[in-house]
C-alpha cells in the first residue's frame, strides 16, 4: 500500500465506505461505474488513465468479509468482481500474469468450470482466465496424458473423465471440476460487496 494512502487512513480513520462505483470485468479492466450504470446494472466505462490504473492496482486488497477494494486513499472503495478478484493473462515469459501487472509465478490449484472457464489458485490469489486466452491456454491442458480435443474437453466437463493436467512452468497440476456458480463461496470472496446493515 503507498505510503500516501498509510497516512491518510491516520489522518482520517472513519471515512465512509464506497460501495458500487468500481468494477473489475472478467478481461481485467476496471470500470468506473455511475450512477446510471448502477441503477441499470451496466459494467461502466474502462478506466484507462495510466497513473490511476497503477494506483489502483497497488492498493487493491481484501477485507475479513472477503470482499476486494480500492483503498483511495482514507476511503474504501469496494470492487463489484464480474469473475473473480483477479484475472489472469497468458504471458511468454511468466506463463500468467494478472490485470495488477504482477506475474503469477506459482499455481497450486486449477479448476475448469461447467461453463469453460479456468480458474487459478495460488495462496490469497484466486485469477480467473481471460476468455481470450483460453484457446491458447487448451494447448496446455492433457487428458490421461494427450492432448485436449473438443470431444474430450466436452467429455470431461459433462462427467470429469479421465486426469485433466495442466503443464505449467515444467509442471503437471491437476485440474478440479468446478460449479462456476460456487466460485466466491467455494474461495471466499463476494462478488457485489454490500455495506453492513450494523
Amino acid at each position: 500500500m503507498d505510503e500516501l494512502v498509510k497516512q491518510a487512513l491516520v489522518k482520517w480513520p472513519n471515512v465512509p465506505h464506497c460501495y458500487g462505483w468500481l468494477g473489475l470485468d472478467a478481461r481485467g479492466h476496471w470500470r468506473m461505474r455511475d450512477q446510471q450504470a448502477q441503477q441499470q446494472q451496466l459494467p461502466g466505462d474502462k478506466i484507462a488513465h495510466a497513473a490511476l490504473l497503477n494506483f489502483i492496482n497497488r492498493n487493491y486488497a481484501q477485507d475479513e468479509r472477503g470482499c476486494w477494494f480500492f483503498q483511495n486513499g482514507p476511503q474504501r472503495v469496494y470492487v463489484n468482481l464480474e469473475a473473480t478478484p483477479y484475472i489472469a493473462r497468458s504471458d511468454p515469459q511468466h506463463g500468467f500474469v494478472l490485470q495488477t501487472g504482477a506475474p503469477l509465478s506459482r499455481i497450486e490449484q486449477v479448476y475448469l468450470c461447467d461453463n469453460g472457464a479456468l480458474i487459478l489458485r495460488h495462496a490469497d490469489i484466486v485469477a480467473q482466465v481471460d476468455d481470450r486466452d483460453m484457446a491458447q491456454v487448451l494447448a496446455s491442458l492433457r487428458v490421461d496424458g494427450l492432448a485436449l480435443s473438443d470431444e474430450t474437453l466436452l467429455a470431461w466437463l459433462e462427467h470429469a473423465q479421465g486426469n485433466l493436467m495442466l503443464l505449467h512452468d515444467s509442471k503437471e497440476i491437476a485440474v478440479q471440476p468446478l460449479g462456476y456458480d460456487s466460485v466466491p463461496q467455494t474461495f471466499g470472496f463476494q462478488r457485489a460487496p454490500q455495506a453492513d446493515k450494523n
